[in-house]
């Protein structure tokens, strides 16, 4: 099989023909490898282009800074040097093969074996190499699995996965991107077989595999084979005994009404709203603080229910967290939208929620009209005043924020005097 890239944009980049053909000459050679040829194939956005070559890092050094880039030792002891044109990065790395792995991470040497450098990568569809001009090597079979869509290990896949547990996740989540039909049975097997030793993973790794399969057009499929194999309680506890069945809906809501795909709402589907174990599941990935905290607010957040008023509603976007509140809603509304085919009382129900997510999106927290200094005159302070202007607070904001500021002082006084 034959095929070629000449046409990507990018591959005409000045900048990027310039560096190839400094790695080229005298004897050297280099091909743009992986994601970007893979991409560029699918007619799928290109945001990294890596490059592979058989010069040792510090003749990549000395190439491309003689060639006028800057060059940055990223991973040196790897073979990888990032250069750098107009702040646009390229990894170059020279070709290896792994002589010593322990599931997490593998010891290399360099090597000129362009075949060997393929075979020691994880999939077929990864390992694709191309020339300058946009001719497309293919040395393990990855133009006709790409052809089909097929996701598959190259070489014997229990292999691959003992080199780095990590290919467990990446498997579904490369199958979640760019996969059809049933996964491959061999590389399926294998990942429910190991799937134990995606706990010797580090918490950082394992959650960007998963934010990135969550973040997958529609991860469904590939959810739903984790479920089946294991590798999703595994790498997600908290998904245990959760049906995740409510994913589906959600990517049909977010197509249908043009929402962007959001990871976290993903994971919030698949997931109990219990906010200590949320907290438990943060601290465990290593989330971020903004991450974690969305995941406990969501839990913590009361249910909102499709016939509350909007004037109720606005109570509690005030009183509560307005993310929270919001994604309770996005995902109530996929939820009812999902069975308002066989539901009459679903799609009254969708329409409720519709009407509350619209409203939440245009609200605006209003100002509390209120401020200690105001009270000082009554002769009120310390604990006492921040008492009182809670309390007023209060009142205010169960009047649907009517309360004017002279009416909110007279009830101040009066609360005084009581």
């Amino acid at each position: 099989m034959s095929a070629t890239i000449s046409g990507a944009t990018w591959l005409n980049d000045p900048q990027l023909q310039q560096l190839l053909a400094a790695l080229n000459a005298d004897g050297g050679e280099a091909r743009i490898a992986g994601g970007a040829v893979r991409n560029a194939l699918l007619g799928e956005p290109v945001a990294d282009v890596d490059i592979a070559t058989t010069n040792l890092p510090d003749e990549t050094v000395r190439r491309a800074e003689a060639a006028g880039f800057k060059t940055v030792p990223t991973g040196a002891e790897h073979g990888t040097i990032t250069v750098i044109s107009g702040g646009k990065p390229f990894e170059v790395t020279t070709l290896r093969a792994d002589v010593e792995t322990d599931g997490r991470r593998a010891k290399v040497v360099f090597g000129s074996d362009w075949k060997l450098d393929a075979e020691r990568r994880d999939f077929t569809i990864n390992a694709l190499y191309a020339l300058a001009d946009g001719s497309v090597i293919d040395l393990v079979g990855g133009l006709a699995d790409l052809e089909s869509r097929t996701l598959r290990f190259i070489g014997d896949a229990e292999t691959r996965i003992r080199e780095d547990y990590l290919r467990i996740l990446r498997f579904f989540r490369f199958f979640a991107w760019y996969g059809k039909g049933r996964p491959d049975a061999e590389g399926l097997k294998a990942s429910a077989r190991l799937k134990d030793g995606i706990a010797r993973l580090s918490a950082e790794r394992v959650w960007s595999e998963l934010k990135r399969l969550l973040g997958a057009p529609d991860p469904s499929r590939a959810l739903l084979w984790m479920r089946q194999s294991g590798v999703l309680t595994a790498a997600l506890p908290e998904s245990e005994k959760w049906g995740i069945d409510a994913i589906h809906a959600l990517v049909r809501a977010e197509n249908d009404l043009g929402w962007k795909a959001d990871p976290l709402l993903r994971l919030e589907s698949i997931v109990p709203p219990d906010a200590a174990r949320m907290k438990t599941l943060g601290e465990r990935l290593r989330l971020s603080n903004a991450e974690t905290d969305r995941l406990v607010q969501w839990a913590a957040t009361a249910k909102v229910e499709p016939v509350v008023t909007e004037g109720e509603l606005a109570k509690r976007l005030y009183r509560g967290n307005v993310e929270a509140i919001a994604d309770r809603l996005r995902l109530d509304l996929a939820s009812a939208r999902g069975r308002a085919e066989q539901d009459d009382k679903a799609l009254i129900e969708a329409g409720g929620y519709f009407r509350l997510l619209s409203f939440t999106g245009k609200w605006q927290k209003p100002d509390f009209p209120l401020r200690g200094g105001d009270l000082a005159p009554l002769g009120v302070e310390g604990v006492a005043l921040g008492s009182l202007l809670k309390s007023l607070e209060g009142e205010w904001v169960d009047s649907g924020f009517s309360l004017a500021r002279d009416a909110l002082l007279e009830r101040g006084a009066e609360r005084l005097k009581a």
